[in-house]
């Protein structure tokens, strides 16, 4: 009796896509010196996408009014914060714990806009009295890679390069959701570019410095020639710090 053996041809993963952290936290606003986590999510996915060990999210209290405009998009208000949330304290405790861990290990983290969530985590340990993790990396971009290698209109949120790679989202704006979805992506991203993106996870952390400058150089380029002369981008990956 034959047995008809089935192969995978496609591009196997490069290494730093086999063993991943994933983080993503969803807030009080935009404003990444001022706004407070609400929810956060840190886990690490293996190289199926998978969930290893434990599902890893925290409710905070952020002391703070949560604005409806950010209540409205990731479901928590005020009011549930202050009932079911942690202190904030503890969970940015915890959360920088966790995400060192992670770069002590050598695992490399993906964040979905890397430095909406690590700088706000930045400055939500230094409001609450805790050494920032300086210099966070490896840290992988699914945003950053993308609009570098792939040439496409249309917008680039999560949700679009998630149905553009093939990756299940049915609950944005949930931290986990988010998180494993991201991670998912910088998986789907690295099979489609293999080729093109190094096996090192810190020499690809290296380049998205750059790509991240090109990317940022490119938008304030069309913007100043076709919307405000004067506009400027606030520069730096993975860190955009101001004060």
């Amino acid at each position: 009796m034959n047995e008809q053996l089935s192969f995978d041809f496609g591009p196997a993963l490069p290494e730093w896509a086999k063993n991943l952290a994933v983080f993503d936290l969803e807030t009080t606003g935009l404003d990444l010196s001022d706004a407070r986590i609400v929810t956060a999510c840190a886990l690490r996915l293996d190289e199926t996408g998978q969930i290893v060990g434990s599902n890893s999210e925290w409710l905070a209290d952020p002391v703070i009014e949560i604005p409806t405009q950010a209540s409205d998009v990731h479901g928590v208000t005020t009011e549930i914060a202050r009932r079911d949330g942690r202190p904030a304290a503890e969970v940015v405790e915890e959360l920088l714990e966790t995400i060192r861990d992670f770069f002590k290990s050598g695992i490399p983290v993906v964040a979905y806009n890397a430095p909406y969530d690590f700088t706000i985590l930045h400055y939500e340990a230094l409001r609450h009295g805790f050494t920032p993790i300086e210099n966070p990396g490896p840290i992988i971009d699914p945003l950053v890679i993308d609009k570098y290698l792939s040439f496409r209109k249309g917008k680039r949120r999560l949700e679009n390069a998630a149905e553009f790679y093939g990756v299940e989202l049915t609950d944005a704006h949930n931290a986990t959701a988010d998180a494993v979805a991201a991670g998912r992506v910088a998986q789907a991203i690295a099979k489609t570019y293999a080729q093109k993106l190094p096996e090192s996870a810190q020499e690809l952390h290296n380049l998205q410095i750059l790509w991240s400058e090109a990317n940022d150089a490119s938008f304030e380029k069309y913007m100043r020639s076709n919307v405000n002369p004067d506009f400027v981008v606030a520069r730096g990956w993975p860190l955009k710090l101001t004060k």
